[in-house]
């Protein structure tokens, strides 16, 4: 049986990236979403090992030192990462999955990708380029959400997410929405096609 293809999309904050991702596991059910973890608390109406799975600082280290992640990284005060449990066995079984990571993490899981037999050649990563700076920069502010230093410091991490896209095997310019999805609808079954 032919393992499943692992695509990863990343991209800075306000690029769009999760909208698009939503899209593509609502159009193509036979993708699954890779449940993340992480060590912050969980926020309005999340639910544990469906938006994530929710570690205290003490159990995500024991992961950590077990060698369970694939990659993990320290954002702000707290952790993230991808268990290799929430990847390995759907791979195996020819299921597709979907991977919404920072750039940080997908240097990781390239990395990982080039000595791990199940993600070797299977591996896709896709970046979502803002349209431009000021394009973004609107984005964030029409979120409502963020104080002023918040935004600032989401332009000055997505100035420096968006010089890691040519990591990427695919940069998708975003324009609307449905674009944006015809193009990674299109990137997933190319490589699917191979």
């Amino acid at each position: 049986m032919k393992s499943g293809l692992l695509i990863i999309v990343s991209g800075p904050a306000g690029s769009g990236k999760t909208t698009l991702c939503d899209r593509m596991l609502t159009e193509r059910p036979q993708i699954e979403r890779v449940v993340t973890s992480t060590t912050r608390q969980p926020r309005g109406g999340e639910v544990d090992t469906v938006d994530y799975y929710f570690f205290d600082h003490d159990t995500f280290k024991a992961k950590i030192q077990a060698g369970a992640f694939y990659e993990y990284a320290h954002v702000h005060s707290n952790l993230y990462g991808t268990l290799k449990s929430e990847v390995q066995d759907k791979l195996a079984a020819g299921t597709d999955l979907l991977l919404n990571i920072d750039v940080q993490g997908a240097a990781q899981m390239r990395e990982t990708a080039n000595q791990d037999p199940l993600l070797k050649g299977n591996v896709i990563t896709v970046f979502i380029m803002p349209p431009s700076v000021e394009e973004l920069e609107n984005r964030l502010r029409g979120r409502g959400t963020d104080a002023e230093d918040e935004v600032q410091r989401r332009m000055k991490v997505a100035l420096e997410e968006m010089q890691q896209s040519d990591h990427y095997d695919h940069t998708i310019l975003s324009a609307s929405r449905d674009e944006d999805f015809a193009a990674l609808d299109g990137i997933y079954q190319a490589s699917k096609a191979r």
